[in-house]
């Protein structure tokens, strides 16, 4: 492995390229198994750069900003102030919705440049995906105009003002904490920019920061209270939706990818038989079990502790925790979040373990009404998984979300590259600046075995048989770098690159019968035993759609055995022109 480099596998990458389709997934299975997709040496270092500045710059510019405070050289005395808490809040939303957190690097397949966000958001003409664009009345169409582009930038305005603004009386500390309008501001304009283009409010992780903006405007005990609920609803949250069977094979997935844990030894003992059965182990649905347990236990006693040393050794081991994580590059990079709710756990709970801010001492009811909230959005998300976002339904890295692999025919991506205005190229011809072509091919169909390896994965690799006549006549790529290079932003949301995309993209390329097809399958209801599958021709609309049992995906191989087909139960079926 070099610097730019990455890790392949000892074969004749232009010999693989010749194998069927399933042959060269399963060789690509086989390779993640011990080495993850084989980064580059220096895309980790990019990593460590940005999280490196994402903690430094935004403590410098809060102290230097912000009257009260002391130096950077003297944190130790001025980190607990309230008003610290609240300006690293903005300053995430700032990072995140600008495009520098989830979803950036080349672990996203992004390249030249490294980033979307910003790039595409401040520039008129490209690709805009409202949430209700026939219910919500002037938010329709899918072009960013003049306007949106200004919401936007009124946002990140706003957000940098909040960043550098003086505090009000209130709270403890001589800081004092934001202005109500601050809050006020950025509120008003995430709910403008986000009804124009659910993809930025996504984007800024609204699930969680969002939240924590509307408790800035509580009495102070009661904010404190409030993020602390908050903090439990991320935890536990994301703690039920992995009570599933799909969780264990993100486990597998995600620390066969880790940089840290260079003992393909190891790795081999997440599967059941390396390398001819590439399912879980025991081994890997212990950790996918002892991490459900930690998300659920520590988060407890915290919440109910009144104890400082207990709290610590607490705090101690959720940063432990979230820090192992990290440590694994997972997929969407996540990396300035889990340094965030280290930052934010040692905050609210290491500085606030007394009697007085325990959860029954709120004075209003506003504390209450948020985590109602923060429920009802995961029991929506849990047995309605096509109502809303599995962001804002908290399923984080459970293994069950939508997700849309697109099969399209040879010449597509170069018409999605020259008919479709963006800032970047797609991923195909940002590879192709760094690498020859047989390797660039090699890594973009990498992340197609990435996805095979999940348990909706199996159902994808099955569904194309469905979908089209010969899948050897054909490209197939993830939907989430699709939806990268045309939305400027992806991180694991497959209502991204669903149905909705593909009808903007129509309405722009006028495809024929048979050019894109896309399997698109839903994540799990929690009290139902199959997921919903659709195929959508990009012309023709509506080809198929039924159910796949879990049961059958967690049986096969990411490869299917050879057979190309999984069992499924359709529903309804339209007769089209064109291949099946």
């Amino acid at each position: 492995m070099g610097l730019l480099s990455p890790t392949l596998p000892d074969i004749d990458l232009g010999q693989w390229r010749r194998l069927p389709q399933l042959e060269r997934l399963k060789i690509q299975v086989q390779h993640w198994g011990e080495h993850g997709f084989g980064t580059p040496v220096g895309a980790y270092l990019f990593y460590v750069i940005k999280m490196i500045a994402y903690v430094v710059i935004p403590l410098w510019i809060i102290s230097s900003s912000t009257p009260g405070l002391g130096t950077l050289s003297e944190i130790g005395s001025w980190w607990t102030q309230p008003i610290v808490f609240q300006k690293f809040v903005l300053f995430t939303i700032l990072f995140e919705v600008m495009g520098f957190g989830c979803g950036s690097g080349p672990l996203t397949m992004r390249f030249f440049p490294p980033v979307g966000g910003f790039t595409y958001w401040l520039r008129p003409g490209t690709m805009r995906l409202a949430p209700w664009p026939k219910r919500i009345p002037l938010t329709s169409g899918d072009t960013r105009t003049v306007f949106d582009v200004l919401a936007y930038a009124g946002l990140l305005g706003v957000l940098i003002w909040g960043l550098i603004s003086d505090g009000v009386a209130g709270g403890i500390g001589s800081a004092g904490m934001l202005a109500p309008s601050v809050p006020i501001a950025v509120i008003a304009l995430l709910i403008l920019v986000g009804l124009r283009d659910k993809t930025i409010f996504l984007a800024a992780r609204s699930d969680q920061y969002f939240v924590m903006v509307i408790a800035f405007l509580f009495p102070f005990v009661d904010m404190i209270i409030a993020l602390k609920l908050v903090m439990l609803a991320i935890w536990w949250g994301a703690a039920t939706s992995k009570l599933n069977h799909h969780f264990p094979f993100v486990v597998a997935v995600m620390i066969s990818n880790s940089p840290l844990l260079p003992s393909t030894w190891l790795k081999r003992k997440l599967y059941r038989n390396f390398p001819d059965d590439m399912r879980p182990s025991t081994f890997a649905k212990f950790a996918a079990h002892q991490g459900t347990v930690i998300e659920y236990l520590l988060p407890a006693i915290l919440i109910f502790s009144v104890n400082s040393t207990l709290t610590t050794v607490v705090l101690i081991g959720l940063t432990i925790f979230h820090l192992f994580i990290l440590s694994t590059f997972p997929a969407g990079v996540p990396l300035e979040w889990n340094l965030f709710v280290i930052g934010a756990a040692w905050f609210l709970f290491g500085n606030y373990t007394g009697s007085e801010y325990s959860l029954w001492n709120a004075t209003s009811i506003w504390p209450y009404l948020i985590v109602v909230a923060l429920i009802a959005g995961i029991v929506v998300g849990g047995t309605k998984p096509q109502w809303i976002s599995f962001l804002m339904g908290m399923r984080y890295y459970a293994g069950n979300w939508a997700t849309n692999t697109w099969i399209m025919r040879p010449g597509v991506e170069e018409r999605l590259q020259e008919e479709i205005v963006k800032s970047a190229p797609m991923t195909k011809f940002q590879l192709l600046k760094l690498y020859d072509e047989d390797t660039s091919e090699f890594m973009m169909q990498k992340f197609t075995a990435w996805r095979s390896m999940h348990s909706h994965g199996r159902a994808h690799m099955g569904l194309i048989s469905r979908a089209v006549g010969n899948r050897e006549e054909y490209v197939i790529r993830e939907g989430e770098f699709l939806a990268g290079a045309i939305l400027g932003w992806n991180f694991g949301e497959g209502h991204l690159h669903n149905q909705q995309l593909l009808e903007a993209l129509q309405r722009t390329c006028h495809f024929a019968d048979g050019d894109i097809r896309v399997v698109m399958i839903e994540g799990q209801p929690m009290h139902r035993g199959t997921q919903n599958y659709r195929i959508v021709d990009a012309a023709t609309g509506l080809i198929e759609e039924g159910t796949v049992a879990v049961s059958d995906m967690i049986t096969r191989q990411s490869w299917l055995n050879e057979t190309e087909s999984i069992p499924v139960t359709v529903i309804s079926t339209t007769d089209v022109a064109g291949p099946r």
